[in-house]
């Protein structure tokens, strides 16, 4: 028998079934705060059929803001999420929030500040100057995550997934890529876990008793010079002692290795169709295609070292990458994973939970062409199949010459 419309457990948290929308960026928060268009899609997963679904990428402080459509967590967003976690609800599933801090990927016209990481440098990503935190300034910080868990409680979410991956704060200062400190939060793993540990201690005791938290993870960094398994598992094991309820295993930074994170091509001219800034358009359409290499997808491309961890790690684990079938999510839950998360696959098809249920063979639409990703970088996250608008000429070429390859 299937597991997949099985309930599971998350701590304080049972989920009517194996089933969350993963924390994808939506872009559909202008002014840092929740749209309508936010609440309505968020419903639309709801209503069709999810367990869970999670509201991306909420920063804890405002110079935690990587884009100017993201949420900022503070009590004047309250009502409008309080909103959205009622609509949710009466859909039946239950409500995350991602909560994390963008580190070095900001710009100050974006933040309000000069950004800050885990050291000193300049980013090519955003690109500017960074500022490495003072090792007083951490204390704060991390209260900031444990602020944030309060502020989720009060919207009305179940859940909070604390973003530990992807080249975010946290990771930076896990990464020895990003993290080149010479006092104790530098240097060896044990140090460069310092931060993450003062993050969890605030967190878990916000938390409290009745809000799950699961944290998401890199199993790998994704390049040359980045974390590896043989750190990243004692990462793992280190959440594990915190208390955290289940880890979602991801990979990849999206400043240095973006498709690691989400696999195949990037389409550079939808990407730059969509900016305002002339010079980073031109820029990214010259070079876009070096700088956002290719790495070719598959379906559950983090299967292989997920199923490592999963050997190694005794508590909940969530696996997310490259899910678009029933009959793959049942072999990940049969290989012992207590829950999916999906995010091209329930953009495609908000109800395609709902048709997984009547269809053990059903396969969702998604072409991978990763348009939704490359627009969501200037406008709102959107499948190219479900728009209301007409796309250029050259748009559709590109789409559908990365869709012939596969």
């Amino acid at each position: 028998m299937s597991k997949l419309f099985t309930p599971v457990t998350f701590g304080p948290l049972t989920l009517r079934n194996r089933t969350i929308r993963s924390a994808a960026f939506e872009s559909m928060c202008p002014g840092n705060a929740p749209s309508q268009m936010l609440l309505d899609y968020h419903r639309s997963v709801a209503a069709g059929g999810v367990g869970m679904t999670t509201v991306a990428y909420a920063a804890v402080t405002q110079s935690g803001l990587s884009f100017d459509r993201q949420l900022w967590m503070r009590p004047e967003i309250i009502p409008g999420l309080k909103k959205l976690t009622d609509a949710v609800h009466a859909e039946g599933a239950a409500a995350a929030i991602q909560l994390g801090h963008c580190g070095n990927m900001s710009h100050k016209s974006i933040c309000g500040v000069t950004p800050v990481g885990a050291s000193s440098g300049f980013n090519l990503y955003s690109p500017t100057f960074v500022r490495g935190l003072k090792k007083e300034e951490l204390p704060e910080m991390a209260r900031a995550y444990g602020h944030a868990v309060n502020l989720a409680r009060e919207a009305g979410f179940d859940a909070v997934e604390i973003h530990a991956g992807h080249g975010y704060l946290i990771s930076q200062f896990l990464s020895p890529y990003t993290n080149r400190r010479k006092d104790c939060f530098g240097g060896s793993l044990e140090n460069r876990m310092r931060f993450m540990d003062m993050v969890m201690e605030e967190v878990m005791k916000a938390a409290g008793t009745d809000m799950a938290v699961l944290v998401k993870v890199n199993m790998r960094d994704g390049f040359r010079g980045g974390m590896e398994m043989d750190e990243t598992m004692q990462v793992a094991k280190r959440l594990e002692q915190s208390g955290a309820h289940a880890l979602v295993l991801s990979g990849g930074f999206v400043s240095k290795a973006p498709m690691y994170v989400m696999r195949g091509q990037m389409p550079i001219h939808s990407m730059t169709h969509y900016m305002n800034c002339w010079w980073l358009k031109y820029g990214v359409r010259m070079v876009g295609k070096w700088m956002i290499p290719t790495v070719p997808f598959k379906e559950a491309y983090f299967l292989e070292d997920a199923l490592k961890f999963r050997a190694e790690i005794k508590m909940p684990l969530v696996y997310v990458g490259g899910l678009v079938s029933r009959e793959k999510i049942d072999e990940v839950l049969n290989d012992g994973f207590e829950a999916v998360q999906m995010a091209r696959a329930l953009l495609n098809e908000p109800g395609f939970v709902n048709r997984m249920r009547e269809e053990e063979k059903a396969i969702c639409n998604c072409k991978h062409s990763n348009y939704c990703i490359a627009r969501m970088y200037s406008i709102e996250m959107a499948c190219h199949q479900h728009l209301n608008e007409e796309l250029p000429a050259g748009l559709k070429r590109e789409i559908t010459k990365i869709e012939a390859k596969g």
